[in-house]
């Protein structure tokens, strides 16, 4: 139906880190520059999970004109509160002496709807190993980043465009409350929750999720 572009992001999967710092912004120029080199012209959808929204944000304050509409999945508009941004910076820390190891063991008891847990093992594997695959450095510095991140809630009606907000029913991280607000303050926004996922609703139900995103490109 679309040409799909899924790039890995700076420093991650098979991408070089570079000397740029690992920010929102950096990784939403990034993309910027991908377009130029594929010679996309034309608007696109862009669409984000999890700490892909935060660059969603980045890129549609600074690349506006290159969206024609944007998909967010299981994503949030604030920043991090006190709590989170010091768990953060410890988490930081802590992984350059512990390892990936202790970023996998930390964050996949949150990631996921308790019966993915049993019934998609080998999503949750898949899931650990891509975290265990990336370097310790990497993880560090994007949990720096991610704790100094903007508060885009006050932006949010400044972005006219088709926007389709999509989370796990129990996504305890982007909580489906918190997403239909952000829904609700964008001028074109709209939400769909995905029944019994948690935070990685396209992976725990990717049919249902990639209904969600081809029946919104269709229509916008």
């Amino acid at each position: 139906d679309c040409r799909i572009i899924v790039p890995d992001l700076r420093g991650f999967g098979v991408s070089t880190r570079g000397a740029k710092p690992l920010s929102m912004r950096t990784h939403a120029d990034d993309l910027a520059a991908l377009l130029d080199t594929l010679a996309v012209s034309t608007p696109v959808t862009f669409c984000g999970l999890s700490m892909g929204g935060y660059i969603g944000w980045q890129f549609l304050a600074h690349h506006y004109a290159r969206v024609r509409n944007i998909i967010l999945c299981d994503t949030r508009a604030a920043n991090d509160d006190e709590v989170t941004a010091r768990a953060r910076q410890l988490m930081a820390n802590k992984v350059l002496t512990d390892g990936s190891q202790l970023a996998a063991d930390g964050m996949i008891p949150k990631l996921f709807a308790d019966a993915t847990y049993t019934e998609q093992p080998d999503v949750v594997e898949s899931t650990r190993e891509v975290i265990l695959n990336t370097q310790p450095s990497v993880i560090s510095e994007t949990q720096i980043e991610l704790s100094q991140r903007i508060d885009a809630r006050s932006l949010l009606t400044d972005f006219d465009l088709p926007a389709l907000l999509i989370c796990g029913e129990q996504d305890q991280i982007s909580r489906a409350s918190e997403m239909k607000d952000i829904a609700t303050s964008l001028p074109k926004g709209e939400f769909q929750e995905v029944p019994g996922a948690g935070h990685m609703a396209p992976l725990e139900d990717p049919d249902t999720v990639n209904e969600m995103i081809r029946e919104f490109v269709q229509s916008s």
